[in-house]
């Protein structure tokens, strides 16, 4: 399994000197399972950029598009997603059954009049939004899991498993407060229990979550907490604050990864950035 971020800021793009290191663009993952097949998970910003890489890859013509849930900086890539304009595309929408309405109806309300100049029927490739899920028929060779997010509206974490190794995904997850369909912490301390990796929303600081607790993200002390409960291997902080900066995650990182030693873990930490690769293999 080979992960590849395209994007993974939070609540909005932003583009600056103050993001060169860590990136500006919102949440995408590119994931390939051991045969190479592609699977998307999230629309945000950065899926335009995964979009121009792909239309230039010889031989792909299907993909698997999951999404966690329909707040605007996990979808307003696609609109500009460059395969969505060409026939020889087809492309699953996969998730779990219970949103396979709502994931249909946020991509093609995006496309509606007067916020965007083409509608969806005016695009070329094959939709498919049948998929057995999580995941479909295609990615047989990738397992996945979900599980409900803690967060304003749901959504749902993924856990991609092949070869023995497990990668899981929990954006938009607020460890601190349980929301409608929420789980509490320990539900995802033992989703994620032995991961290889971890990717976790870890948007706040202590002293932030005072003013912003129930907006639906955790505090990097709650995801440091979680990760060593969790026995996990390696730690991405995930969904940076639009105003965080690159010298601020490296400020966050080094403490927290104090605070691991200090605690005897055996955890690697580390803020995930935009171009990031990481083989599960």
């Amino acid at each position: 399994m080979k992960i590849t971020v395209w994007g993974c800021r939070g609540t909005l793009p932003t583009p600056g000197s103050h993001t060169l290191k860590y990136g500006g663009n919102t949440t995408c993952l590119e994931i390939r399972n051991a045969e190479g097949f592609l699977t998307i998970v999230d629309a945000g910003s950065g899926l335009r950029y995964l979009g121009k890489k792909l239309i230039q890859e010889n031989g792909l013509d299907e993909m698997c598009l999951m999404l966690t849930h329909s707040h605007w900086d996990h979808l307003m890539g696609f609109p500009f997603f460059v395969p969505a304009y060409f026939s020889r595309f087809r492309i699953n929408v996969c998730g779990v059954q219970s949103a396979r309405n709502y994931m249909a109806q946020s991509l093609a309300r995006q496309l509606e009049a007067p916020y965007f100049p083409v509608n969806f029927e005016q695009l070329k490739a094959n939709f498919n939004f049948s998929c057995k899920g999580p995941g479909c028929d295609s990615c047989v060779h990738l397992k996945v899991e979900s599980i409900s997010l803690s967060h304003p509206n749901g959504g749902f974490g993924f856990r991609f498993s092949e070869n023995g190794r497990r990668f899981v995904f929990l954006t938009d997850n607020e460890l601190g407060f349980q929301h409608p369909d929420g789980l509490k912490p320990q539900d995802y301390v033992e989703f994620s229990r032995d991961a290889d990796l971890l990717f976790h929303d870890a948007q706040y600081t202590d002293e932030e979550y005072v003013k912003t607790r129930t907006w639906g993200h955790s505090t990097y002390n709650e995801v440091l907490d979680l990760a060593i409960n969790a026995n996990v291997k390696r730690l991405g902080l995930f969904h940076h604050d639009p105003d965080r900066t690159d010298a601020e995650l490296d400020r966050i990182v080094s403490e927290l990864q104090n605070k691991a030693a200090a605690r005897s873990a055996n955890l690697e930490i580390f803020a995930v950035s935009e171009g990031m690769q990481i083989k599960l293999e």
